[in-house]
């Protein structure tokens, strides 16, 4: 699992057009319907800290973890400007750990795609699981095998904007589920003077099927997934699945 190094510093740049304003109120939306108006909620994978302003921003004590030191370095800028009063952890999702219980966790932006074995996944959710309050909810994306094989595929993807530009080599292993994308990126450092640098990043795509198993393997209980996009049915072309579980009980295996 690699964590955001020198393109930390463009992310946000070039997710300048992610619908966080939307996510935010489908989050906030749900977890109103199930009694959760306010208290603690941990952002898993929060990188550079934008739904986790917003979720502050609505009311909600937040905690954000994330395992890039150069994301949290640029979220810890936001609180700065913002004065929201946020906890940022540097830790690892596949074993993280709070000083207590949430009433929710957030992990959004394909984050879970980032763990590449299904026993990593499972012990993510069991996690979750541990740290949630009794019926706490958790509200999860993730990429799906056609969006990675079928949708981006091989494929090569380039952006130019005024001080950065970027070269996305997409490749797709149709046999591991693996999708691993090298990134080339100029920054403008002054005047004429671009820095160029190089990351490459590997991702699995899952099936909402998959991801209902080792929801339920980890303890939780699976309530719906929707379209992440459209937020209307799953179906074979969904690109991006936004999924709710909730607590059901712990094992004792986990608490610390």
């Amino acid at each position: 699992m690699e964590a955001y190094e020198d393109f930390a510093l463009v992310y946000d740049t070039f997710m300048d057009e992610t619908p966080y304003d939307a996510w935010c109120e489908r989050v906030t939306d749900i977890l109103k319907r199930h009694g959760i108006e306010d208290g603690l909620v941990l952002d898993l994978g929060c990188g550079t800290g934008s739904m986790t302003e917003r979720l502050a921003q609505a009311g909600y004590d937040m905690i954000g973890v994330d395992l890039s030191g150069r994301m949290l370095d640029i979220a810890l800028k936001k609180r700065e400007k913002s004065g929201l009063d946020i906890l940022y952890l540097q830790q690892d999702m596949r074993e993280f750990e709070l000083y207590g219980t949430v009433r929710a966790v957030v992990c959004l932006c394909d984050s879970l795609n980032y763990l590449l074995e299904e026993e990593e996944l499972k012990e993510t959710f069991r996690l979750v699981n541990n740290y949630l309050d009794p019926d706490g909810l958790f509200l999860f994306d993730f990429n799906t095998v056609y969006k990675y094989g079928t949708v981006i595929g091989d494929s090569t993807i380039a952006e130019n904007r005024d001080d950065c530009s970027f070269i996305w080599e997409n490749y797709f292993e149709e046999e591991s589920g693996l999708n691993e994308y090298d990134l080339t990126i100029f920054l403008r450092e002054q005047g004429e003077l671009f820095r160029r640098f190089t990351e490459t990043h590997v991702q699995r795509g899952y099936t909402p099927e998959t991801m209902r198993r080792l929801i339920g393997d980890a303890g939780l209980l699976w309530v719906n997934a929707v379209d992440g996009d459209t937020g209307g049915p799953v179906t074979e072309e969904s690109e991006r699945i936004f999924a709710v579980a909730k607590e059901q009980g712990k094992d004792g295996s986990l608490k610390r």
